[in-house]
């Protein structure tokens, strides 16, 4: 098993150790140049396979080009550490098309490379990126700024970003560069605060010595032999120091044995330099670094040439990143920026921990950047200042977690904008251990997964009881988003000899309940605190994360004494944590996020039907209606009108003369409750489906708020709808299934007004239970609830009372009740007559697609001819049948108030003239009708 650092992009399989020594012998051969034939009539590929003598090792390149003569700028792409070239082959291609010349190169140690690996070593790695630049500078397809200075960008992920910037800083030639998801103080990473990142390191160095001992190729020179950034290496092969046949698979001149043995005591070095080696097996056996070691990897960081980059930079760091996290990418901004360079920052999901998530995106960017800084195309989009990718909710097709943009047009740095959140902690002072040996160890991060884990609200963080100290805020008033390195003052006491206490600090997103817990990317802190025998003062900066603490969630600080990803002291020890002050929280509020995009099969899928049919077919597309024509601008004067339908027609698929609705107009007005009826087939369903921009009529047009309704039209944001039902998932409470439905939306928290929506359903405690547990009233009063998020203005119900018992429609009744006392609109359509003519203010009757009347329910059934006759006092039944006998009335019945008088042929008022003369003391007399009979009478029969 060979296992790989996880890297953007992430490595390839290797192919068989056969496959691997025939390609090299062909390149050695000459046999190296290709052409790939492009899909989609893209410019096809040609690649250019050549081993290229350094002294020392035999690094192994490919070379791309596309189109004709020309000369172009080049780029140079580096691969992840434990990776090779053909990691970055796709962009290369992709580059290639785009008109650059692409150089890639397995690196030292690396692939089909020979040598050793020196962790991007000035006098090796970085010298041999110059040597390439030399190659580049005699092509003929290469564009020159002078004779041997190329025009060329370099960018590469983890191990080739680091690489570029040292390249960089260390030869002038180059013109701009993309390091991403990678470090500038190499010592800072792999040391954090003095304490020594054990899993991280391991895993480096177990890579760099998988398989043996590499083939160096020949004896890695003095570092001035064949030295690059001024001598021209021969386009054709090698460099001066030996023949191009001595490349993969030969023996190494400095004493190392070739692949499948080892020399003596050599083993444990695998393909490491011999002082890397010694230096990890140090640190390892003691626990912790020392200053040798910081000195050794600071030589080898980007950091150490920091005054000498000065070119445009575009930085991309991953969130989800314990190895790298983002305060590497802070500091290298801070760094380039003072030196008067362009520098753009894009904080990516995904990252060593996270995988690649984003690896489309930001190639695109990475060309963009290029294309304005080599190419000189002033209207590349290159992208805002800083870029910060957020969870936009599920994906409710695959499960993935969707992604959006926030932007700001300055770059906040780490600390921008803090808060303050008071922390206690029971008591104010608490003691903990550090058990001996450093186990069990508390466990935050997995190198690899833990920010996979975390990008689904999950993760794997443990604490053990008596290793930690726990400090709370109390709930959050209202919503913050976290951007950046929060920041606590401790006081540490210790009982180790020495006085020095190793401590971990993280901050949890604690939900409601005080038991759910979100460690935000699952990263620590570490901290090494010297002389604390008597007490010491520090600040403890938590890790930069870019993360939304929702209103009523409270921030819950850890203090742990092991953390599973980092060595503890091996000796025993007590610590006394309290807190100096408040957490500070930096919030950049200029960096504002953009709405969630669709997926790509809600377009794709329909527009590739259409192509589809449309070459099946043959038919050519007719002139569309006037009423189907792309809608005008919104309308100033119905602004304040929440609904406008205007002559809104839609036939049936395939007929010409079948039509689901046909010149239906009416509209509504703020305040009201309107009652949507019609027998089925009568239009309803599809008027509503118009209404929200899913389907579109053949002509005609629907205002909402002045704006024309379309597919995707932002109006649409003020208009909530429950139709048919709404799914949610059954294992997780009401108040978890609606702030996630919110996410997906991809609009701001603050905007939910969940509080509000909430009380108006009434739905109390049962919002914390499991949806599994809800009656069939409570789930209905929950989708209702989902559909206020937000507080629309236009509020849409169709069949909200579906399932009900008599009480539960009541409550439903007054929920709509309640909603449109705050000047909202709700519509609402329904089979149960009696509850529509109780809870809705207005009516639409429609049947065969048409409208048939509109207006207030008590016009609508104002109409036929029973009269309801109000009197003042008790009638006897002498009375009732005097009334009854009378010309004119058909029968007379005695009800609650007064009586029931059906008329046959007389008028109202003849009727109330009789009434006086028979001494009936009338006080009112109105007609009755059931809303019942008027829908029966105006559709003409049953429903």
């Amino acid at each position: 098993m060979t296992l790989r650092l996880p890297k953007l992009p992430l490595p390839r399989r290797r192919r068989s150790r056969l496959l691997a020594g025939a390609a090299a012998l062909a390149v050695v051969a000459g046999a190296g140049t290709w052409s790939a034939a492009a899909p989609g009539g893209e410019r096809a590929v040609h690649r250019e396979d050549k081993v290229l003598e350094m002294p020392g090792a035999a690094i192994d390149t490919s070379y791309f080009t596309a189109g004709g003569a020309g000369r172009r700028p080049a780029v140079l792409l580096g691969h992840g550490f434990g990776g090779s070239k053909d990691d970055v082959r796709a962009q290369a291609e992709r580059l290639a098309r785009d008109g650059y010349a692409v150089l890639t190169w397995s690196a030292r140690g690396f692939g089909r490379s020979g040598g050793h690996i020196g962790l991007n070593d000035p006098e090796y790695e970085v010298k041999d990126v110059s040597r390439l630049l030399d190659w580049l500078a005699a092509r003929p397809e290469v564009k020159l700024d002078s004779s041997g200075d190329p025009r060329v960008g370099i960018a590469g992920a983890s191990y080739g970003g680091a690489v570029s910037l040292l390249a960089a800083g260390h030869d002038r030639r180059v013109d701009a560069i993309a390091p991403q998801i990678t470090y500038w103080n190499l010592a800072d990473a792999l040391f954090p605060q003095g304490v020594f990142k054990k899993l991280w390191a391991g895993l480096f160095f177990t890579t760099g010595s998988a398989g043996g001992i590499r083939p160096a190729g020949p004896a890695e020179a003095a570092p001035d032999a064949g030295g690059g950034g001024g001598g021209g290496t021969p386009p054709g092969g090698a460099a001066p120091g030996g023949p191009a046949a001595a490349g993969p698979g030969a023996g190494a001149a400095d004493g190392t044995a070739a692949q499948g043995g080892a020399a003596p005591g050599a083993g444990a070095c695998g393909r490491f330099r011999p002082e890397l080696c010694a230096m990890y097996e140090r640190v390892a056996a003691a626990g912790a670094p020392d200053a040798e070691a910081r000195a050794l990897l600071e030589a080898r960081s980007p950091s150490a040439v920091a005054d000498r980059i000065r070119v445009p930079a575009l930085i991309v760091q991953g969130q989800a990143d314990s190895l790298f996290p983002l305060d590497q990418a802070d500091a290298m901004a801070r760094a380039i920026t003072a030196n008067g360079a362009p520098v753009a920052v894009d904080w990516a999901a995904g990252g060593h921990d996270g995988g690649e998530r984003e690896t489309r995106r930001v190639e695109d960017r990475v060309a963009a950047w290029f294309d304005r800084h080599l190419k000189g195309d002033e209207s590349a989009a290159t992208g805002p200042v800083f870029r910060v990718s957020r969870s936009g909710g599920m994906d409710s097709t695959d499960g993935a977690v969707r992604l959006r943009g926030a932007s700001g047009g300055a770059y906040p740095g780490l600390t921008a904008g803090r808060r303050e959140f008071a922390l206690a902690g029971r008591p104010a002072e608490q003691v903990f251990a550090n058990p001996a040996g450093g186990t069990p160890a508390a466990l935050s991060s997995v190198p690899g997964v833990g920010g996979q884990l975390a990008a689904f609200g999950t993760g794997l963080a443990m604490d053990f009881p008596g290793q930690h100290a726990r400090f709370e805020s109390e709930p959050l008033a209202q919503d913050v988003r976290i951007t950046g390195t929060p920041t606590v003052s401790l006081r540490v006491r210790s009982t180790a000899p020495d006085g020095s206490a190793v401590l971990f600090g993280k901050v949890y997103d604690v939900g409601p309940d005080g038991r759910q817990q979100v460690l935000p990317q699952q990263l620590v802190a570490p901290l090494r605190v010297a002389d604390a025998q008597q007490g010491r003062t520090v600040e403890l900066r938590l890790p930069a994360v870019d993360h939304a603490v929702r209103a009523g969630h409270r921030l819950r600080l850890v203090v742990s004494a092991t953390d599973l990803g980092y060595a503890s002291p091996a000796a025993p020890a007590s610590y006394a944590v309290s807190v100096q002050g408040p957490l500070a929280v930096p919030v950049a509020d200029e960096v504002r996020a953009a709405a969630a995009g669709l997926p790509a099969w809600t377009w794709g899928m329909p527009l590739g039907a259409a192509l589809l049919a449309a070459l099946l077919l043959g038919v050519r597309r007719r002139p569309r209606s006037a009423g189907a024509r792309g809608p005008a601008g919104p309308d100033p004067a119905l602004a304040g009108v929440p609904l406008e339908i205007t002559g809104l027609t839609k036939r049936y698929a395939g007929s010409r003369d079948r039509y689901a609705v046909r010149d239906l107009s009416f509209r509504v007005e703020q305040g009201q409750v309107l009652g949507l009826l019609g027998p089925n087939g009568a239009g309803k369903t599809t008027t509503l489906r118009m209404l929200m921009g899913l389907i579109s009529p053949d002509a005609g047009e629907i205002r909402v708020f002045g704006h024309p309704v379309r597919a995707g039209a932002p109006v649409l944001s003020r208009v909530g709808a429950f139709v048919e039902g709404a799914g949610f998932l059954p294992h997780l409470s009401g108040r978890a299934n609606l702030e996630l439905y919110w996410q997906a939306t991809g609009r701001p928290a603050a905007d939910a007004h969940m509080a509000e929506a909430l009380e108006i359903a009434g739905l109390g405690d049962a919002l914390e239970r499991a949806v599994r547990t809800y009656s069939q009233g409570m789930r209905q009063r929950l989708a209702i609830a989902q559909a206020m998020l937000g507080l629309p203005d236009l509020l849409i119900l169709d069949e909200p009372t579906n399932g009900l018992d008599p009480p539960q429609i009541r409550e439903m009744r007054e929920v709509m009740v309640r909603y449109a006392a705050g000047g909202r609109t709700v519509i609402v359509s329904s089979h149960l007559l009696s509850e529509v003519e109780q809870s809705c203010t207005h009516l639409v009757v429609m049947d065969r697609g048409r409208l048939v009347q509109a207006g207030e329910v008590a016009e609508i059934t104002g109409g036929g001819d029973t009269l309801l006759v109000r009197v003042d006092g008790p009638v006897d039944e002498v009375a009732v049948a005097k009334v009854a006998a009378l010309e004119g009335v058909e029968s007379a019945a005695p009800c609650e108030g007064g009586l029931l008088v059906r008329l046959g042929g007389g008028t109202a008022a003849e009727l109330v003239a009789e009434l006086v003369r028979l001494e009936v003391p009338v006080s009112a007399v109105g007609p009755h009708r059931r809303l019942e009979d008027a829908f029966l009478t105006l559709i003409g029969g049953t429903a």
